[in-house]
C-alpha cells in the first residue's frame, strides 16, 4: 500500500512522542532554501524531520540534507516502504533513520539507525529559528545587554560569544517550547514597544 506523508504525519507525532518523551512538534518550518517537515524540540536539542513518503522522490534531498545539518543539532529522516532499501544511501551516516509502514491497517515505525550529532550545525543558523523578544529573553537571562539598535545578526553574534553552548542550547529549546503562535503578534508589538521601536 503506497503511503503519502498525510497518512505518516499524525501517526509520527505520537511515535515520537513516546519515544523521546518531553517533545514539542513544528511543522513546516522554512530553513535556508528548505523547508523542515517537522522541527523536534527536546530539552536540549532540536532535530529537523524528513518525512519520505511513497510518493516523494529524491530530488531535493541533497539540498535539504546539507540545510537540515547546518540548522539542527540532529536529524532523521521518515522513509515509506519504497524508500526503506535505499534510504542510506542518500543520508549521511549520522542522520537517524525511521521507517515508516501500514501493518493491520496501523501505522508502524521503526528506528532503522537512530540519529548522531550533525557536525555540521551553525549554531548562528540555529538562534536564527528565534523570534527577536525570544532573543531578548535568553539576552536578559544571560545579563547581556539589550543591544535595541542593533541587527538580529548582531545579537546573535553576542549570545554566542557570551553564553557557553551547552547552557544556550538548553536555553534555546527553552524558548521553543514556552513559543506561543497565537500570542506572537501581541508579544512582538510589547517587545517593539518596550524598545522604542
Amino acid at each position: 500500500m503506497k503511503l503519502y506523508d498525510k497518512d505518516i504525519r499524525e501517526p509520527l507525532f505520537d511515535f515520537l512522542e513516546e519515544r523521546y518523551g518531553k517533545i514539542r512538534i513544528i511543522e513546516e518550518k522554512q530553513m535556508g532554501r528548505s523547508r523542515a517537515d517537522i522541527v523536534m524540540v527536546m530539552p536540549c536539542a532540536v532535530a529537523g524531520i524528513e518525512i519520505k513518503s511513497d510518493a516523494d522522490t529524491y530530488v531535493r534531498l541533497k539540498r535539504q540534507v546539507r540545510d537540515y545539518d547546518r540548522y539542527f543539532d540532529r536529524n532523521y529522516v521518515v522513509a515509506g516502504g519504497s524508500h526503506g532499501l535505499h534510504i542510506r544511501e542518500h543520508v549521511p551516516d549520522w542522520w537517524g533513520i525511521i521507517t515508516a509502514e501500514k501493518v493491520g491497517g496501523a501505522m508502524d515505525f521503526y528506528v532503522m539507525r537512530e540519529a548522531g550529532d550533525s557536525p555540521k550545525t551553525d549554531l548562528k543558523l540555529k538562534l536564527g529559528i528565534l523570534w527577536r523578544p525570544e532573543l531578548a529573553h535568553i539576552q536578559e537571562q544571560n545579563g547581556l545587554p539589550g543591544y535595541k539598535q542593533k541587527s538580529k545578526k548582531f545579537v546573535t553574534d553576542k549570545i554566542i560569544e557570551r553564553v557557553p553552548e551547552d547552557i544556550l542550547n538548553v536555553q534555546i529549546s527553552q524558548e521553543l517550547f514556552e513559543r506561543d503562535y497565537n500570542e506572537i503578534g501581541a508579544i512582538i508589538g510589547e517587545y517593539k514597544k518596550r524598545r522604542g521601536y
